[in-house]
């Protein structure tokens, strides 16, 4: 079995992370300024190295943030199944002390072990670690060993929850920041291992505006 290596990175910022304002998967938001210098620092520190195929969901922010390596002419492919959570009716609302404190519920909800508690009209942990193992399992059946997948936040902390086999509730011990880089590599018994943790060292000299 070929031992897997993924570099998994959160897409750059939008205007809706800069207002804090709920994007999820119904809102397909384009990069912001902040958001390009953040993929060309990334694509500038990480251009060299030899990814088989690159991987991005079906909304055009992860897209974006990849484009560098994509104009280099690798491999890459839209994966749906790896797209946000749907937040239901709270997307596109922002996030006012309301708001807030409904959204510090529904964490202590998952936190507590009710998995399957979702924002209305949303999805739940459970319903979305469902849909991305099946994207998951379509990447790694591909040929390569050497692969960059660029998604979402809330869809990272369960991805990574997935390949770990974590459970659930302590997803959120699992930070992200925009173009934050997580390295995971796969042993011979086909376990995931992080090797890097949120790496923002590539962003480290951005003045973000």
């Amino acid at each position: 079995m070929l031992r897997k290596k993924i570099y998994l990175v959160r897409h750059g910022q939008t205007d809706y992370n800069l207002r804090g304002v709920v994007q999820g998967s119904g809102i397909d938001a384009s990069l912001n300024r902040n958001g390009q210098r953040q993929t060309q620092a990334f694509f500038d520190r990480y251009r060299d190295i030899p990814f088989d195929k690159v991987f991005y969901t079906g909304l055009q922010r992860t897209k974006q943030s990849v484009q560098g390596f994509l104009d280099l002419g690798i491999a890459n492919e839209a994966v749906p199944e790896l797209n946000e959570i749907s937040w239901g009716r709270y997307e596109g609302v922002p996030m006012t002390p309301e708001e807030n404190k409904y959204y510090q519920y529904m964490l202590e909800r998952w936190a507590s072990g009710d998995l399957e508690f979702a924002i209305e009209g949303g999805e739940s942990p459970i319903l979305v670690a469902k849909r991305l193992k099946k994207g998951i399992d379509h990447i790694l059946s591909q040929p390569g060993e050497l692969f960059l997948i660029c998604m979402h936040g809330r869809a990272m902390r369960i991805l990574i929850s997935v390949l770990l086999g974590y459970d659930l509730r302590y997803m959120d011990i699992f930070k992200h920041q925009n173009l934050g880089l997580y390295i995971l590599q796969q042993d011979e018994l086909g376990t995931f291992k992080i090797e890097k943790f949120n790496s923002g060292e590539h962003l480290k000299d951005l003045v973000l505006f």
